[in-house]
């Protein structure tokens, strides 16, 4: 966890001092916003990347190293197994090095990379994104499900493409990402969902449904892993470790909250921010479904990122005279969070051949 701490300290400052040489886009008074300092969110990247590409622990990397190890990566190999991007990627990497590390490291830094990009160009306090990442346990849930995440973070890089209705381009990034995570393929029929005004019938009917599936949920799993037995995902309906932490959706929740009570001034603000909104409720949909089946928080890490963008345009919403206070209690509830989760609940050990401290 040290390495964490130290992470968590660096990556926070440097985004913190990146915004002190700023330019501005836009009006700030009708959704402009400012540029932090790109070299400074490059060596905060490069944190982020070398932490999480060095490790050799946390989540099922052991695996992931194991089997890049072990697999002799042929065409046949990649043809007959899932996922086929993933397989040619080690198989590219292996051409170079039997190191297990370079799967891992090259991993960290291009998911990292399209994150910060990402975050750099919507987030409205670009380390209040960063620190959020890092405590709300992203950070750690990309160094966890290597691949899906890695999809997860091509589609976040595609955000323009969401934001501008350019729908041929995303679509196309939306099945590239599925190369590498088959998963990734929810985001065609929801880019029709989240492309609309937020907080209107569909948003009830989607919360309706929700509330049904939770009371329900016992025939819902049943029709769900139903269809998909035959599927990679098959062996999900066998899945017994439980619910998601309530406490996790209330983390998800309390944003999306304050976001509908300035839904008018958000909009003011950022006229693409309901398309964010939409996307952090579906966020919060599959987090509670999630409470009745952890697999279903497998979904939530296309969605939960968009949490990152939205609370950073949470803050201009208050009054100015509240705005410090609301941005210090962010920071303390998501540091009292990533304490209990990380080091109460999970007791995180990072583990590394190159970084100790």
């Amino acid at each position: 966890m040290t390495v964490l701490w130290i992470t968590l300290l660096f990556v926070f400052v440097l985004g913190f001092f990146s915004r002190y040489s700023v330019t501005i886009r836009g009006t700030l008074t009708y959704g402009g916003y400012v540029s932090p300092n790109k070299f400074l969110v490059f060596i905060a990247f490069s944190v982020l990347a070398l932490v999480s590409g060095l490790r050799n622990t946390i989540g099922d990397t052991y695996f992931y190293m194991h089997a890049y190890e072990e697999i002799n990566f042929t065409w046949d190999y990649i043809i007959e197994n899932k996922d086929p991007a993933f397989g040619v990627l080690q198989m590219i990497l292996k051409s170079y090095t039997t190191d297990p590390q370079a799967l891992i490291l090259f991993t960290g830094i291009v998911t990292n990379l399209l994150i910060v990009i990402t975050l750099y160009k919507y987030s409205r306090l670009f380390e209040l994104s960063l620190y959020v990442y890092i405590t709300s346990g992203m950070f750690t849930v990309s160094m966890n499900g290597i691949r899906q995440f890695l999809a997860a973070s091509i589609i976040f890089w595609g955000t323009k493409f969401l934001l501008g209705g350019e729908t041929k381009k995303y679509f196309l990034l939306v099945v590239l990402a599925s190369s590498f995570h088959q998963s990734a393929l929810i985001l065609i029929p929801i880019y029709f969902i989240v492309r609309r005004e937020a907080w209107t019938k569909v948003t009830v009917i989607l919360l309706t449904a929700t509330v049904l599936i939770v009371f329900g949920f016992n025939e819902f799993s049943q029709l769900i892993f139903s269809a998909i037995e035959d599927t990679q995902y098959g062996n999900y309906g066998s899945f017994t470790e439980g619910g998601a932490n309530k406490l996790r959706v209330l983390v998800e929740v309390v944003p999306l909250v304050i976001a509908f009570l300035g839904r008018d001034k958000l909009r003011s603000l950022w006229p693409k921010s309901d398309i964010i909104v939409n996307l952090a409720m579906i966020s919060v949909i599959f987090m509670i479904i999630a409470t009745q089946n952890w697999i279903f928080a497998r979904f939530n890490i296309y969605f939960s990122l968009y949490n990152l963008i939205l609370i950073t345009w949470l803050i201009p919403l208050f009054k100015e005279s509240n705005k410090k206070f609301v941005y210090y209690s962010i920071l303390v509830c998501y540091l009292i969070y990533f304490i209990y989760e990380h080091v109460i609940s999970l007791g995180l050990i990072y583990r590394s051949d190159y970084i100790n401290f």
